[in-house]
């Protein structure tokens, strides 16, 4: 059986080798037919403490790692916004 791949932003990190990923999906009301937004939060194994609050992640489910957390993070899809970007600056005076 194939693993499933959900895409989700980071909304914790709080935790030690853990992120709390927000995954938000679009269903169709059955009786009105407005579309609306259901989420749900997943915890991922984050073995290097590697991604922050509000990036964007790829998760994969994987086997039992502790009592909530039976997926893991696969790669950063975007990064969040306010993230600081490795800049090289030599300033001489």
């Amino acid at each position: 059986m194939p693993k499933r791949i959900l895409i989700g932003t980071v909304v914790s990190d709080k935790t030690d080798k853990t992120v709390t990923v927000l995954v938000e999906r679009k269903v169709k009301h059955p009786l009105y037919g407005k579309i609306i937004r259901r989420s749900k939060k997943y915890h991922a194994h984050d073995a290097d403490n590697a991604y922050k609050t509000g990036e964007t992640v790829r998760i994969e489910e994987t086997r039992p790692i502790s009592k909530t957390k039976t997926w893991q993070v696969i790669e950063r899809v975007q990064a969040g916004k306010g993230q600081a970007v490795e800049a090289n600056l030599d300033v001489e005076a």
